[in-house]
């Protein structure tokens, strides 16, 4: 079994806690689920947010998912010039026998355009 990163984010609609949690739960859903794994796979989850996201921390929606045992971390973007807005972005830490080159990157809706060359 190997220790695998997968990358992910979302862009929100808006900053609000109840729909920060609702878009970051999907995203970690489909980060699990598009790459076979379940919660006892975890390792460890990093979230960031973009300065304009304060409504709510990332990580309370992972919470919400019953992952309680991992350990999680939130933290701030880089304020840059001209960077998408409201985007919240994770860092997975799992383990899986998934060779790097089929690890499943998760980039939700306009968050797509952020990788291009490893969005699945």
């Amino acid at each position: 079994m190997a220790v695998r990163a997968v990358r992910g984010a979302v862009q929100l609609e808006r900053d609000d806690a109840g729909h920060m949690r609702e878009q970051v739960g999907e995203l970690l859903t489909a980060v699990l689920e598009r790459n076979g794994l379940t919660a006892d796979d975890l390792i460890s989850v990093w979230f960031t947010a973009t300065p304009d996201l304060h409504s709510e921390f990332p990580a309370v929606a992972a919470r919400e998912l019953g992952i309680v045992d991992v350990p999680l971390i939130c933290a701030q973007e880089l304020d840059v010039a001209g960077a998408m807005p409201r985007v919240v972005r994770l860092l997975a830490h799992v383990e899986t026998d998934l060779p790097k080159s089929a690890v499943a990157h998760v980039y939700l809706g306009a968050a797509a355009a952020l990788r291009k060359d490893i969005a699945q």
